[in-house]
């Protein structure tokens, strides 16, 4: 159980999150819980692919949560004729050394941003799937760890697909989750005209966290609490996607572990060192939305995975914890995350 100088400490962590947080709404205006979505899946050590139209901000979010980190970053602007080795690396032969000498690729960082990632090859696309899922490269037999922390953030473009490669279903499945920006209100493009105008606030931005700080971040997200019921509602949303007569495949089981590391996450940006089933139900259409694929039937009926989700979310019952009882109830979490909170059953 955690003690109460562990909660102090995350306390002082979670101050740590917050002035990340309020540096990259210095940038993105009018999207606190993109900006909250995308510190929750860093801190819980997954990756992040944004999706959406041309021009809401998919790259300068990237950068920003980049740039208020002082940590090591690489931009990869994903095309046709991208190798998988400029990605990864290769050995090239030394003739002094008379060795060969490994030469790293742009996977070499702490976060990688991933411009347009649907515009490489299937063969390109996949020399992400070991270094995203096991921190690691394999080069002609030889392993080389990824730095930590170690994030993928992808955006792509789902409107104009030609000369586009669709992401397969074991690619997607690497994402912790997508987020959609959307376009911004009058009043937050009102106030973009005025502070993007002139100069860019990316140029003025200055790391407020080290790499170091984020780490310890990720370490206390480890331990926060999780009970046994707050598990089994995540399984028990997952499971309800692979028997849902709309889905022709439903989420994977690495889909209910990155689930519980994101509440996890979430919990610990609320101050929490304990998850609740709120953390689960603001997280589930972000987590398994891009990793379902509707039936024939459903797709012409124009119904969505995030509808699919929703109606999952309603129907499943919510279990109450001691913590809930004490701290009041369901339906704050998906409303840190801009969602309607599930009815309870």
């Amino acid at each position: 159980m955690t003690t109460y100088d562990d909660r102090a400490s995350l306390t002082d962590l979670t101050a740590t999150a917050d002035r990340v947080r309020g540096a990259v709404e210095e940038v993105i205006e009018g999207k606190p819980e993109v900006v909250r979505l995308s510190l929750t899946v860093l801190l819980a050590e997954g990756h992040l692919l944004i999706e959406d139209v041309p021009g809401v901000g998919k790259t300068m979010l990237a950068k920003t949560l980049a740039r208020s980190i002082d940590c090591s970053v690489r931009r990869i602007q994903f095309t046709p004729d991208l190798l998988p080795s400029d990605i990864t690396g290769v050995s090239i032969w030394d003739q002094q050394r008379r060795d060969f000498e490994f030469k790293p690729g742009a996977i070499f960082a702490q976060i990688v941003i991933g411009d347009e990632i649907n515009r490489a090859s299937p063969k390109t696309q996949s020399a992400l799937l070991e270094s995203m899922e096991e921190r690691q490269v394999t080069i002609d037999g030889q392993t080389y760890e990824l730095p930590s922390p170690f994030m993928v953030v992808a955006t792509q473009n789902p409107v104009e697909m030609e000369g586009t490669y669709p992401l397969p279903e074991a690619q997607r499945d690497r994402f912790m989750a997508r987020v959609s920006i959307g376009y911004p209100s009058a009043e937050a493009e009102l106030q973009m005209l005025d502070v993007h105008g002139g100069v860019s606030p990316l140029d003025d931005l200055q790391p407020v966290a080290h790499a170091h700080d984020i780490v310890k971040l990720i370490e206390a997200v480890r331990g926060v609490h999780v009970a046994e019921t707050v598990r089994r509602y995540a399984v028990d949303l997952v499971a309800a996607t692979r028997t849902h007569p709309d889905l022709r495949l439903g989420a994977s089981p690495r889909a209910t572990l990155h689930l519980l590391r994101a509440a996890k996450a979430s919990a610990a940006l609320g101050g929490r060192d304990y998850a609740l089933p709120d953390d689960v139900q603001a997280l589930a259409v972000a987590v398994l939305a891009h990793r379902l694929l509707p039936t024939a039937q459903a797709q012409l009926n124009r119904r969505t995975a995030e509808q699919v989700v929703q109606e999952i979310l309603q129907r499943t019952p919510v279990p109450s914890t001691p913590q809930q009882n004490a701290f009041g109830g369901l339906g704050h979490g998906a409303q840190a995350y801009g969602q309607q909170p599930p009815r309870r059953l």
